[in-house]
């Protein structure tokens, strides 16, 4: 792996192109590691392959100019896969957010649902945990982080060319703890053995799952698969990081056949 420092811009790359840096990033490079006019760096914006661009202009304490030099990987294809989650107490947002990242998840779309733990969500911090991520983890890409929306207006709104995977770790026997063994949802792993690649969202409830009514919906909805992740009932945040592995591995660019 490159020692270079790696960055995510959002300008437009291309040889002999100029990049100026935020503040931030012009802190990271001069600062933090302490780099010089000359040094190289690496930069990506998720469209033109990942580039390699020395400093060209210090301008300052907290300011730097790159030129970007020439690319050194092509963008290639991505995986088509999102992450609904219900938003969970601020830690364990930020790591569903940095480890959906880590995975490939192309769309994070927090959704309130109504044993949701925590409606406050800030989407300029997850933005910048999705960009530390991806610059950390080679992908060419970063993430979107949507603005948080109502799981019934999510269902209803959704792409009809992509599976959604819901994780349901109920029965629906009325007694039993968790609702005992009548009607559980399939093993993922077999759901997505049987669908194969494509377009696809996986959705995490809350700590306690979706409520009655909401399991009803889901239910109902066309093109949406109740999954089970195991016997064990699984801290939200696991789930998400367990689907995500499954769906990767099986249908996703874990998978060399899906030539990803």
């Amino acid at each position: 792996m490159s020692t270079r420092p790696r960055l995510f811009v959002p300008a437009d790359l291309s040889k002999d192109a100029p990049v100026a840096l935020d503040e931030n990033q012009s802190k990271y490079l001069l600062r933090v590691m302490r780099l010089e006019a000359g040094a190289e760096v690496r930069v990506f914006n998720g469209r033109d392959g990942e580039w390699l661009a020395k400093i060209d202009q210090i301008l300052g304490k907290a300011s730097c100019v790159l030129k970007v030099e020439s690319r050194i990987r092509e963008q290639g294809t991505s995986s088509d896969l999102q992450l609904l989650f219900a938003p969970l107490k601020k830690t364990r947002t930020d790591f569903v957010v940095e480890k959906a990242t880590e995975l490939g998840v192309e769309v994070i779309q927090p959704v309130i649902t109504q044993y949701t733990q925590s409606e406050r969500v800030r989407t300029d911090r997850l933005v910048n945990l999705a960009m530390e991520a991806a610059e950390q983890t080679e992908r060419l890409n970063m993430p979107s982080v949507l603005e948080p929306v109502q799981l019934i207006r999510a269902i209803e709104t959704r792409s009809k060319d992509r599976r959604y995977y819901y994780c349901d770790e109920r029965g629906d026997d009325e007694v039993a703890e968790w609702g005992g063994d009548e009607n559980r949802a399939r093993p993922m792993a077999d759901v997505l053995r049987d669908h194969g690649p494509g377009p696809a969202a996986i959705l995490i409830g809350p700590e306690g799952g979706f409520s009655p009514q909401e399991r009803d919906f889901l239910r109902k909805a066309e093109g949406v698969y109740p999954v089970s992740l195991g016997p064990r009932i699984l801290r939200a945040e696991t789930a998400a990081v367990a689907a995500l592995t499954l769906f990767q591995a099986i249908c996703g660019d874990w998978n060399k056949q899906t030539g990803l």
